[in-house]
C-alpha cells in the first residue's frame, strides 16, 4: 500500500491541493497528517482518502477538526495529540513533534517501525536502529523549496519517497 505523509499544512489551500494530487497520482489510499492544519476547512480536500492526524500546536479550533475528518467517513480520525498506528504489519506513531528530544526518545525506544511528526519544517529521514524517523516537510510559502514536500511510504517494500509540493 501507498501511505501518504503530511504535515504543517497551515491553511495553505493551493498546496494541499497539490499534496492531494500527487497522492492521487502515486495511488495513496491513506494519509497520516502530522498536525497544524489551522482550520478545519482544509481537511475536506482529503475527501477520498482515508486520513489520520494528530493536533499541532496551531490547531485550536479542535471540535471543528474532529467534524470535518467525521465528515470524511473512510475510518478517518483526528486522534488528538499522539496516533498509534499500523498499516500492513508497519507500526507507526504520528505526532506533531514540538520536542526534538521527544520525538527522538520515541524513536530510540525502538517500539515503532516508523515515527512521524511535523513542526520544525524540514523533512527528514534518519534511521535510528530498527526505526525509522521521518518528517514529510511543511506547506507554505516561506519553508525552503527543498522542504516544501510530503512522503509516499510504500508499505511492502518500506521505503519512503519525497514528493515536491512546488508548482
Amino acid at each position: 500500500m501507498q501511505l501518504g505523509l503530511i504535515a504543517d499544512t497551515h491553511d495553505n489551500v493551493d498546496a494541499t491541493r497539490r499534496a492531494v494530487e500527487l497522492f492521487e497520482e502515486d495511488g495513496v489510499e491513506i494519509v497520516v497528517h502530522c498536525g497544524d492544519y489551522v482550520a478545519p476547512p482544509v481537511i475536506s480536500l482529503f475527501d477520498g482518502f482515508e486520513l489520520h492526524g494528530v493536533l499541532g500546536n496551531n490547531d485550536g479550533e479542535v471540535s471543528g477538526l474532529e467534524a470535518a475528518f467525521a465528515d470524511l467517513g473512510r475510518e478517518s480520525e483526528l486522534h488528538g495529540r499522539f496516533a498509534d498506528l499500523e498499516f500492513d504489519g508497519l507500526s507507526l506513531a504520528a505526532l506533531h513533534g514540538e520536542s526534538l528530544a521527544e520525538v527522538r526518545a520515541i524513536a530510540e525506544g525502538e517500539s515503532y517501525d516508523y515515527v512521524c511528526y511535523g513542526h520544525h519544517h524540514r523533512r527528514e529521514r534518519e534511521q535510528i536502529g530498527r526505526t525509522t524517523l521521518l518528517n514529510p516537510g511543511a506547506q507554505f510559502p516561506t519553508v525552503e523549496d527543498d522542504h516544501r514536500t510530503v512522503a509516499v511510504l510504500d508499505t511492502r517494500s518500506e521505503t519512503v519517497r519525497f514528493r515536491s509540493v512546488r508548482g
